[in-house]
């Protein structure tokens, strides 16, 4: 087997340099985000991380929707969920069923102090809960406006505040130990929000700068190649 000739290691030799100099300035991915998360009340008042953002479910009269905000690190990170049971009768008892409406029984967690935005407090240490009467067809969105003004959505439709809170920010990444609670409540545990993580400001893949220069070592090498099988000939 032919070895590559040696007029072809110098430019070879600068593209690889260059590669890693890119990787390694490269910006750390963040793994946790701070954000509303969305979860769907289950059986025993269990709840489940929601499968989609609730701006498209629809919840069917009698179901418990639940928000909690904090800092989560994905889907499978259990110690975000709302600190208050998915218990529909509740919540919703007191509400008297209407005609060609349906009943939403809501759970808002506000989070902890130590999850908070700088500056800001969570505007009550207990979630809240709010019984939603809305027409047969809304989404877990609408039954929220209902009671829970005022909301607040990015560019994205990504919800980033309930009742006004937080003032700002929405997904976005923060370090692993920033306000990470493990034991969160003795009744549940937490995790992102699909109100945001997948629906989350925040981005896990390579930034724009990084690809560009992925893209521009690539250019150079072979450049550098075909330069090396002119001089060849």
């Amino acid at each position: 087997m032919r070895g590559l000739p040696a007029h072809r290691f110098p430019a070879l030799a600068l593209a690889f340099g260059v590669l890693l100099v890119l990787l390694a300035s490269a910006p750390a991915v963040a793994s946790s985000y701070r954000y509303w998360s969305f979860w769907e009340g289950g059986a025993n008042g269990s709840w489940s991380y929601a499968t989609q953002g609730p701006s498209t479910a629809r919840p069917a009269d009698g179901s418990v929707q639940g928000f909690r905000f904090g800092v989560s690190k994905d889907a499978g990170d259990r110690s975000g969920q709302p600190r208050a049971d998915a218990d529909f009768d509740s919540v919703c008892s007191a509400t008297p069923a209407e005609q060609g409406r349906k009943r939403v029984a809501l759970v808002i967690d506000f989070g902890l102090p130590a999850q908070a935005p700088s500056g800001e407090t969570p505007p009550r240490s207990e979630p809240r809960t709010a019984c939603a009467v809305v027409a047969p067809d809304a989404t877990t969105a609408q039954a929220l406006a209902a009671v829970a003004k005022p909301l607040r959505y990015n560019g994205s439709a990504m919800l980033c505040g309930i009742s006004g809170y937080p003032r700002q920010g929405c997904g976005e990444p923060v370090a692993d130990d920033a306000g990470r609670n493990p034991s969160a409540s003795s009744s549940s545990s937490s995790a992102p929000s699909s109100s945001s993580a997948s629906s989350s400001g925040g981005s896990g893949g390579p930034s724009a700068g990084l690809v560009v220069g992925v893209v521009a070592v690539a250019a150079l090498a072979a450049a550098g190649v075909w330069q090396s099988r002119r001089r060849a000939r």
